[in-house]
């Protein structure tokens, strides 16, 4: 595996969120709206929102009164979700913070609701990379707090398609994917129970999704 071809990926992403400021739109992902649904059931009031992105999932959960630590590692993303939080008078409600994922996440033990991400998982990261993440998540999700997140997984039609990075990771159009079978979401759940794994589509290639929910042991 070509760790600086992985490494690269951040300028890649920064580039894009420079040049097409909406590039996925306004609307809330449907693995948002699910997973709102999922937080106000248990009364969640507080989650981390891995890889926010331009910020439509953040500013959905926001005007749901859910306050968002929304992490990313484009600058671009972190600074689309200050300026719109700001003209939305959400501020109360996000605090966006440049961040990668790979290092230990900056919360406390047991201090956290839920942790939301959508196609965070199946970005350029190692299987190690991946379970490094998953164990943080465990360590700051408080007892019974839920993971969920999404994935395309190996049916999606760029699976096995582009440049093979190693493992499971493909490039097409300059972007890694990380694709994943549900043997490694079950193998990737160390500390949680896996509640459900749903299978759905999104945008017009489509692309082919898991949206996986895990609950803390």
């Amino acid at each position: 595996m070509d760790q600086k071809k992985l490494d690269q990926q951040s300028q890649h992403w920064e580039v894009n969120f420079l040049s097409k400021p909406e590039m996925f739109g306004l609307d809330p992902s449907i693995a948002a709206i699910k997973a709102l649904k999922s937080f106000k059931e248990q009364n969640f009031k507080n989650i981390v929102e891995l890889g926010a992105g331009l910020g439509r999932d953040t500013i959905f959960f926001a005007k749901n009164l859910i306050h968002v630590n929304a992490l990313d590692y484009s600058k671009a993303s972190i600074e689309s979700i200050k300026i719109k939080s700001k003209k939305l008078m959400l501020e109360e409600f996000i605090k966006p913070k440049l961040f990668d994922v790979r290092k230990k996440l900056p919360f406390e033990n047991n201090s956290i609701d839920a942790c939301f991400s959508h196609m965070l998982y199946c970005m350029a990261l190692s299987n190690l990379d991946l379970e490094n993440l998953n164990n943080e998540i465990c360590r700051i999700l408080k007892p019974q707090g839920i993971n969920i997140y999404t994935v395309r997984h190996t049916e999606d039609g760029d699976y096995k398609n582009g440049i093979h990075r190693g493992e499971n990771l493909y490039e097409n159009d300059g972007f890694i994917v990380h694709f994943f079978s549900k043997d490694k979401v079950n193998q990737l759940s160390k500390g949680f129970k896996v509640l459900d794994i749903e299978k759905f589509e999104e945008g017009k290639f489509p692309r082919k999704l898991f949206i996986v929910k895990n609950i803390k042991l």
